[in-house]
């Protein structure tokens, strides 16, 4: 993970370190494929890149996918490595986000969702500390961890203001759970899944 710099097309300057980008330049050099086979977040303006996704990592994520697209059948899109706004200048890009409605009724970025999931092999702290701070500010009452190097589901819920935290809220319940140990997503508590489902 570092902090990515770049001189976007049409842009006047370079952007070394911690200068700024806006949503909408951000955007722009996503859509543009400026950053094509890398994985660039933006999180308060600020350019992060972190590691490109392994067959592991992949492997999940397609787990993942699989599992909430039929817990998930209607009402709902699951949205798979696609923008989602939380706030001015931040677009975490989560690997896995659930929101409601469908691909022909949501048009616009997303700025919420009922369940975000990430997972993680080489940024555990990172997804569990500040990614998880920023979420945890966002509202975003149910974001789960697949830790795929200790093979176990990290459940987090009940955001709650945190002034230690990075972006000043934290969850106050985070739940491990192995395979054999069942959990269900908030928004549909009664569509429980066992944990080693997520698991490659």
């Amino acid at each position: 993970m570092s902090v990515a710099s770049a001189k976007l097309p049409g842009r006047s300057r370079s952007l070394p370190g911690p200068a700024l980008w806006t949503l909408e330049e951000f955007h722009r050099a996503k859509y543009s494929g400026f950053w094509e086979g890398r994985k660039i977040l933006l999180i308060e303006g600020e350019l992060i890149e972190m590691p490109n996704p392994g067959p592991v990592h992949n492997s999940a994520l397609g787990l993942a996918d699989y599992c909430f697209k039929a817990i998930f059948a209607q009402g709902y899109w699951v949205r798979v490595q696609m923008p989602m706004v939380l706030g001015i200048n931040t677009d975490p890009l989560p690997d896995l986000a659930v929101v409601a409605g469908d691909p022909r009724t949501v048009v616009a970025n997303p700025e919420t969702a009922r369940l975000v999931l990430e997972v993680s092999d080489s940024t555990l702290s990172y997804d569990r500390g500040e990614k998880a701070s920023l979420y945890a500010a966002a509202g975003i009452a149910d974001y789960w961890v697949v830790d795929v190097v200790n093979r176990q589901v990290l459940v987090h819920r009940d955001p709650k203001p945190n002034a230690t935290a990075k972006y000043g809220s934290s969850y106050s319940s985070v739940t491990a759970l192995s395979p054999g140990q069942s959990l269900a997503p908030l928004a549909a508590p009664q569509r429980a899944v066992d944990a080693g489902e997520l698991l490659p």
